[in-house]
């Protein structure tokens, strides 16, 4: 125990460390979208209204307060010191608390699911927003081909790794912090009497007195939307980094809607309209310059998205909520994945916004009767998914808390500040439903759909998967393994099983190496992978079955660590040869004199829906839906990264409920009306 203690409390040190390049690094990939929102949020909230102090003020003050309470008490202060072996995200959360209560599997799906969703809205909506300053400049440009094309560019990169363009994040990042705060700064020096935003009143009047001032929480909302991403991204810069960053990036992130707002009262009485208070506050010179640097960072806010998106799916998958599919890793730098499949989705998903978006606009534009942007536009859509996310979170940190002793009077004040909080900013942002917030709940819809088909699937298998004791068949295997009359198949011959208990073994990999076709082999290994909640615990167990015949493989992998069983298992080998564990040249006589090594194959049971089944209406929708998903993921050798060149992938079918109570009667057969006996 001393050695685990001792483990952790080094994770946790590591965690807690604050460095130069830590701070550089958190700057470039932890707050990008965070960052990027003082491009939209400011003519979100006041676009449509009346310029009054009424208004800027109530705006500005809630947008303190929800930095504040939202971003820097629930996330910087609190929910950051619930870390998985420095690991965050609601996922890394999940697993803290998953033994604890089966039911919080469904706020860790909806969570999941709605950041997906999210995901597929943020970079068109920042991207639009940087880009549409070209329309100060050129008034007849266009706009969305230019979007399309940078995003476009951002997916294709994905293939190539980002490490080498990674390293450019954190100084375009500090520039970009340090040009917000700048020309938010010359703003505030000009009319201090705005820093009254500071009190909360105005933010309760607003919200109270002014006609539709509650739904105008929708837009504000817009303010913390990147607030999950500290806790996710909190493995890859640390907890110390990121809340001493955070100080720099709220101070600047403040001052420029500060700024804004003391630029915006000098329109007083009237209407922002197409305006941008985020390049207004620009001299003129430095326009094309702060446009290219807004661009760039809209870029990155996407690139860091994009990558937790990645690493969210890979966790989905080790906890069985999303389908095998194919994760490449560009680099060896540590969570730099790439996984094509969702790479292609997220890209259909965003060319499909920005293409349904810009339609809205221009009709938007007819209706309206002056130029609607396309930002402006998407604002509906944003918001209303991460909000989701970020309630399913503040389950999963409460019941966080009561797992982990703490006070329950603390335990129930959290709770209920964030959760109405949180529930406010739902029901505001539940007003955009129709006017576009349906395309983000519908694309968390259909990843919710996808969990919970894969979830369910999996539990319907493992509970009617039937197990045998291994030591019944250790003596059939041995005598399989000499009886030369069998060809033989394998020297070393692989299977990957799904049975936990050390003992246990599949009846059908029984029935495959025994019936199906005898499998005749020297050495028979049955390997098992269990995901545990440790997101990059590496470990293994050997049982020796029968000495230099049966031997059953158990790793313990963490939700993090990739499947890479063919580097694992030879890992395994030279470590039994080491100690004399196991022999595994070729039992050829010719070949074992010069010690060439044994063959080596793997067999992967792959299932399919029996026709002889009698399903209850809910399982049979349930693995239709689950078979049919499976048709577009690749197949099981695949996904535990085997040499195709030595597995052999076998099809058995899942039988979940075999027919019973047949109701079938023998008659005697009969030749011309005479019974023949039944011969």
């Amino acid at each position: 125990m001393s050695q685990i203690d001792n483990e952790h409390s080094n994770s946790h040190h590591h965690l807690d460390k604050v460095s130069a390049a830590g701070l550089l690094i958190a700057l470039g990939i932890v707050f990008g979208d965070i960052g990027t929102s003082p491009l939209y949020v400011l003519k979100a909230i006041a676009g449509n209204e009346i310029i009054s102090e009424e208004i800027i003020f109530g705006a500005l003050s809630c947008v303190f307060w929800t930095l504040t309470l939202q971003t820097t008490a629930k996330y910087v202060i609190l929910i950051l010191r619930a870390d998985n072996r420095g690991e965050g995200g609601i996922f890394a959360l999940y697993t803290l608390v998953r033994r604890h209560a089966r039911w919080l599997t469904i706020p860790a799906i909806i969570g999941g699911s709605t950041m997906i969703a999210d995901s597929i809205i943020t970079p068109p909506i920042s991207v639009s927003s940087a880009v549409e300053g070209l329309l100060i400049l050129y008034p007849n440009i266009q706009v969305v081909p230019i979007v399309i094309a940078i995003i476009s560019g951002l997916f294709f990169v994905q293939i190539l790794g980002t490490n080498a363009v990674g390293k450019a994040f954190g100084p375009i990042m500090t520039v970009w912090f340090v040009m917000l705060g700048t020309f938010g700064a010359i703003q505030v020096f000009q009319d201090f009497s705005v820093f009254k935003a500071l009190n909360p009143y105005y933010a309760y009047r607003l919200l109270t007195h002014h006609p539709g001032g509650f739904f105008l929480l929708g837009s504000v909302f817009l303010c913390t939307t990147g607030a999950e991403a500290l806790y996710s991204d909190m493995g890859h810069v640390g907890r110390g980094n990121i809340r001493i960053s955070w100080i720099l990036v709220k101070v600047c992130l403040l001052l420029n809607y500060f700024g804004q707002g003391v630029y915006v009262m000098n329109l007083s009485g009237q209407k922002l309209g197409s305006r941008s208070p985020f390049y207004d506050i620009m001299p003129e010179w430095f326009l094309p310059i702060g446009i290219v640097i807004a661009a760039m960072a809209t870029i990155i806010a996407s690139q860091a998205m994009l990558t937790g998106v990645f690493t969210l799916v890979s966790e989905a998958i080790r906890l069985n909520f999303w389908p095998k599919i194919k994760i490449n890793f560009p680099s060896d730098q540590k969570g730099q994945i790439y996984i094509p499949s969702v790479n292609i989705m997220l890209y259909i998903g965003c060319i499909g916004v920005i293409t349904y978006f810009s339609r809205v606009a221009d009709e938007m534009t007819i209706k309206e009767g002056h130029k609607v942007l396309v930002s402006t536009a998407m604002e509906a859509a944003y918001g209303l998914a991460i909000v989701l996310t970020m309630l399913m979170n503040t389950f999963l940190f409460s019941y966080y808390l009561y797992a982990k002793k703490s006070r329950f009077a603390w335990v129930v004040i959290y709770f209920c500040i964030f959760f109405f909080i949180e529930c406010c900013f739902l029901i505001a942002n539940l007003q955009k439903f129709m006017h576009g917030g349906w395309v983000s709940m519908l694309i968390a819809l259909a990843m919710i759909g996808v969990m919970y088909i894969w979830l369910s699937a999996s539990k319907i298998k493992a509970r009617l998967t039937e197990y045998e004791k291994l030591s019944k068949y250790t003596d059939s295997l041995k005598e399989l393994s000499s009886d030369i009359t069998v060809p033989k198949y394998a020297t070393h011959l692989v299977f990957l099983s799904n049975a936990g208990r050390a003992s246990e073994i599949e009846n059908k990999i029984i029935y495959s190496i025994f019936q199906k076709r005898p499998k005749r082999a020297d050495v028979y290994w049955f390997v098992h992978i269990d995901t545990v909640d440790d997101p990059y615990t590496m470990e293994y167990k050997v049982m020796t079955v029968a000495d230099d015949d049966v031997y059953k493989v158990n790793f313990r992998l963490g939700f993090r660590v990739p499947n890479k069983i063919n580097l694992y298992f030879r890992r395994v080998l030279e470590d039994m040869v080491k100690n004399g564990e196991v022999d595994i040249r070729s039992r050829y006589e010719s070949l074992n004199r010069h010690n060439v090594i044994g063959d080596f194959r793997f067999v992967v049971l792959e299932k399919f829906l029996s026709y002889d089944n009698q399903l209850s209406f809910y399982e049979n929708l349930i693995m239709k839906a689950y078979f049919f998903i499976k048709g577009f993921t690749p197949s099981e050798d695949k996904w535990f990264g085997l040499d195709s060149s030595a597995v052999k992938v076998e099809k058995v079918p899942l039988v979940i409920r075999p027919t019973e109570n047949i109701n079938l009667k023998r008659i005697p057969w009969t030749v011309n009306g005479n019974s023949n006996g039944g011969h």
